[in-house]
């Protein structure tokens, strides 16, 4: 617990623990699955988000992560975190689970004997290492590779020629291959091309846009449905529609049933699920339906569905804390989240997507320019995710919102939660 862990901190360390961002960075395989996050910490009092790989530091989050349940944060995924020489030597690393984490050492350890038979001990307990940032196979690089199963590689200014050599020394040991920073579609299809395992970063939440591109059937049918809803339409004429889908009743269905996600009583006919969830949920489900459909047969590992969700449950989260009782409000900032990737997930412009689907002024301008109270919201999520980017424009944002770093934190894990219930959904 964080009480065991304090006695590892200085004391004016103790008092700072909780101000920190937390991130989570999606890790996906060639299936584009997710299977894993990195935990990314950033202190906020460090300057422009700069990375952050002192004792104190990555103390901190595994407190965090054993005082909460790391469960809550990567759900049945992995997680990656770092760690340094200093880390490593530490016995607070059995705080976390063996069988849920993969410790990253970094770059900049220097491979001591001490460090080595380290990593031989943690490893005999069941702990999975990679190596992080590999650009070179060095001779004391040699020593750990023994005792290291994932090689990741971060693919920024290298050109494919480069990252193939690597890619060829390491495949030759077995390595399971990471490439990291993978921010576009081409930069994946490269290492896809070179034999990587395992992608991170955002490319796959990169909107490509592609000319005349039509919406599938089901797609189609859940947008008719959402417009239906927005302009008020008869509950009969909504029926009527989810009624000539039965999947989409099956979904709703299991939705409206699953534990965790506030419904109290077992819902048994879609007539029932209308009433008991009224529009509001109705709408929401429809949304989320939306990203499990283009995942379909594995929606759980959907990264696509995970980001929205969190990004929908973040913003209502948030719009609840700092406007209490406005529960109008909290609906439009999950709209804004769930809707802020449909661009990505339909290969059509935002602008096209809210031709099909009207919606109010605050969540258009939020959409296509990030204006006005949802848009700040939404640029919060934006940044978080992107934090090694953007990390230095989160505390002004927080300021703009009057939002404290620590209320952000407890949001974002209930925010990761719920995501994880639904995607399990």
């Amino acid at each position: 617990m964080i009480t065991d862990l304090n006695q590892y901190l200085p004391d004016e360390q103790q008092a700072r623990v909780k101000e920190f961002f937390l991130a989570r960075q999606p890790i996906l395989n060639s299936e584009q699955n997710l299977v894993a996050y990195e935990l990314l910490f950033r202190r906020a009092l460090s300057g422009p988000a700069n990375v952050v790989d002192d004792l104190a530091a990555t103390a901190s989050v595994i407190a965090h992560a054993s005082e909460l349940g790391i469960v809550n944060v990567i759900g049945a995924s992995l997680g990656f975190f770092n760690v340094d020489a200093a880390v490593l030597m530490r016995d607070f690393v059995n705080f976390l689970p063996c069988e849920k984490v993969v410790l990253e050492i970094l770059e900049t350890v220097e491979v001591t004997p001490e460090l080595v038979a380290r990593v031989a001990e943690l490893s005999a307990q069941g702990f999975t290492f990679a190596l992080d940032d590999v650009i070179s196979h060095t001779e004391a690089l040699q020593k750990l590779l023994p005792l290291v199963k994932i090689i990741k590689i971060d693919i920024t200014g290298m050109t494919k020629a480069e990252i193939a050599k690597l890619v060829d020394y390491f495949r030759r040991d077995d390595k399971l291959l990471l490439a990291e920073k993978v921010e576009t579609i081409e930069q994946f299809q490269d290492c896809m091309d070179l034999g990587f395992h395992y992608f991170q970063g955002y490319y796959f939440a990169r909107p490509v846009i592609l000319s005349g591109k039509k919406l599938a059937p089901s797609q189609l049918a859940v947008m008719q449905l959402m417009a239906l809803i927005m302009a008020d339409a008869d509950t009969a004429d909504i029926e009527a529609i989810i009624k000539k889908d039965a999947s989409l009743v099956l979904t709703l269905l299991r939705l409206t049933n699953t534990p965790g996600l506030g419904v109290t009583r077992r819902i048994d006919s879609l007539s029932q699920a209308l009433t008991v969830l009224g529009r509001r949920q109705l709408q929401r489900w429809l949304q989320i339906i939306l990203y499990a459909e283009h995942h379909k047969g594995s929606q759980f590992n959907s990264p696509l569905l995970q980001l929205a969700t969190t990004r929908g449950k973040l913003l209502e989260l948030i719009t609840e804390k700092l406007r209490p009782g406005q529960r109008a409000m909290a609906d439009t900032a999950f709209t804004v989240g769930i809707m802020s990737l449909m661009d990505t997930l339909f290969g059509q412009s935002m602008q096209q997507i809210l031709e099909q689907v009207a919606v109010v002024d605050d969540v258009s301008s939020a959409l296509l320019a990030r204006r006005g109270f949802y848009g700040d919201l939404l640029k919060l999520a934006e940044y978080i995710e992107q934090i090694e980017k953007t990390g230095a424009l989160l505390v002004p944002t927080l300021q703009k919102l009057q939002l404290s770093i620590e209320d952000l934190y407890a949001l974002q894990l209930a925010a990761f939660e719920w995501s994880n219930i639904v995607s399990r959904a």
